[in-house]
């Protein structure tokens, strides 16, 4: 039987990456690439580099596929990201039907944890579902970007008997979400956290913000403070950032201290 791996290679730092994930890695026969054009180059190299430092001498072949492009201009967002995600499984479907033979492994390696804002596993859930396909899907777990965001910023994501939340900026844009009083933003791309006060109904000067960009990598940016005090460094960093690479990946926390209680 055919298996095709989803790995978690963690947020960017090649060191993340776990024993499972090196062990994993020496059964590989062929690793599957969706490129996403000469922008987004480096982080093609950054998996390369993975397999330089942790695949070990036994032969291996990368093939690679041309990541579809998503409409992020469309009003309905859910039919938009159906429709990608239906073409990059035509594609995972190819490479997977063309290069992966009997009795082979196959992996993609995915940045994070396979199970948090990543699309592959049921991607190839989908690929799993068409008549006459049939291989078995294995997911190795990785560090999160907000875990490596926790880490960087030495703090805890959460406090002593309260509860948080993970959501995207598309979300918070809709409302703080209730019963949480800390908030872990990720996939935001219109700098949400500025209208804090506009859409959620909460005082911004009571939120501290602790922000991320490329955690792990060389070009890693850290920002935290009082949310009034520090928003207008992060989208001038994240302009700047996004300008020079033509790419970001960041994330944040927002904590509500209400009124100044900051226990962690």
């Amino acid at each position: 039987m055919r298996k095709v791996l989803v790995i978690g290679i963690g947020a960017g730092d090649p060191d993340q990456i776990t024993v499972q994930a090196v062990k994993a890695l020496a059964g590989v026969d062929v690793f599957f690439v969706l490129e996403k054009g000469e922008v987004k180059r480096e982080l093609v190299d950054l998996r390369e580099e993975i397999l330089r430092r942790h695949r070990g001498d036994r032969p291996y072949r990368v093939v690679r596929g041309r990541d579809p492009e998503r409409d992020r201009r469309a009003e309905a967002y859910a039919e938009a990201v159906h429709d990608w995600r239906r073409r990059r499984a035509d594609v995972c479907a190819e490479m997977i039907d063309r290069e992966l033979g009997p009795g082979q492994t196959g992996a993609f390696l995915v940045w994070g944890d396979p199970s948090l804002y990543d699309s592959t596993l049921a991607i190839l859930e989908d690929v799993l579902a068409r008549p006459g396909t049939a291989f078995e899907i294995e997911a190795i777990p990785g560090i999160s970007s907000i875990s490596a965001l926790a880490a960087r910023h030495r703090i805890g994501l959460n406090r002593v008997g309260r509860p948080f939340q993970v959501t995207t900026g598309r979300r918070l844009a809709e409302g703080w979400p209730e019963g949480a009083d800390d908030v872990l933003v990720m996939l935001d791309a219109s700098n949400a956290f500025t209208r804090v006060d506009a859409f959620t109904g909460v005082d911004a000067a009571d939120v501290e913000i602790f922000w991320g960009a490329y955690l792990g990598m060389p070009d890693e940016i850290l920002i935290s403070g009082r949310l009034p005090d520090v928003a207008a460094e992060i989208v001038a960093a994240r302009a700047e950032a996004r300008a020079r690479k033509g790419w970001i990946m960041d994330s944040y926390l927002l904590r509500r201290t209400r009124g100044g209680d900051d226990a962690r």
